[in-house]
């Protein structure tokens, strides 16, 4: 017996509501970042943490899109544990809160005073959480001003479509709309000058792209940052377990 044809359109139909939707016109945007070496050229042991960012022209990104939009990989947190921070970089949306637990057994102090959100949490016991409101976009260098070895890096965007580079620095951007975008990419290891010429604008067809491979040059001239005070740092300077370390000596 033939099916009638209103059956089957409901059929068709149903499927069409059952199957995963897709938003239109979004695709990945994939690409490659490789850290150059002015002395030696191109490095091939270790191209992660080379950070890509993407900027709609067009279409401002609202802040309740932003938070809706933006899906980190992990919590919004820079865990302190074995004096150092938990994960090194971390990217999040331009207005968000970040958590500084320390989870060492000893104080530490927290700050940042350069480029980006500027404070100082002073100091803190274990067990401990302070938090930083990160209200606009910008790069906040991270460190402890008891222990030099320490630093972290938070980088706020107003903008969801980021990736940050594999240790091959492969990268993939997912689910870019189709429009004209400003590339921007950041590199701790690398200078602003460096990273000021390395921004372009490129469009992103519904197809999505690969992008032409991008040559980060690293800068080996960086010098050890300060203190919260502008001074060296003393490693006696309010650490129990450095003390102790010394007194069983």
């Amino acid at each position: 017996m033939d099916t009638p044809l209103a059956t089957v359109a409901c059929w068709v139909l149903g499927l069409l509501l059952m199957a995963p939707t897709m938003a239109v016109g979004q695709a990945a945007v994939r690409g490659q970042a490789q850290l150059v070496s002015r002395a030696k050229g191109p490095k091939t042991q270790d191209n992660s943490n080379i950070v890509v960012w993407l900027t709609p022209e067009s279409r401002p990104v609202a802040r309740a899109d932003l938070m809706r939009e933006f899906k980190p990989t992990q919590p919004l947190r820079l865990v302190q544990k074995d004096k150092a921070f938990h994960p090194h970089i971390l990217v999040v949306p331009a207005g968000a809160v970040v958590e500084f637990p320390n989870h060492d057994p000893f104080f530490h102090n927290v700050f940042s005073l350069f480029d980006g959100k500027r404070f100082d949490l002073g100091l803190y016991e274990a067990g401990s959480t302070r938090r930083v409101h990160f209200d606009r976009p910008g790069i906040s260098y991270i460190f402890c001003n008891i222990h030099a070895q320490m630093s972290g890096v938070v980088i706020a965007l107003n903008t969801p479509y980021y990736a940050i580079s594999q240790r091959s620095g492969a990268f993939t951007i997912p689910a870019v709309p189709a429009g004209n975008y400003e590339l921007q990419v950041w590199y701790e290891g690398s200078t602003p000058d460096v990273l000021k010429a390395l921004a372009r604008r490129i469009t992103i067809p519904e197809s999505g792209i690969a992008l032409a491979a991008i040559h980060v040059l690293e800068n080996t001239s960086l010098m050890p940052h300060k203190n919260k005070y502008g001074q060296e740092y003393d490693p006696t300077t309010y650490d129990p377990l450095y003390q102790q370390q010394q007194n069983d000596r």
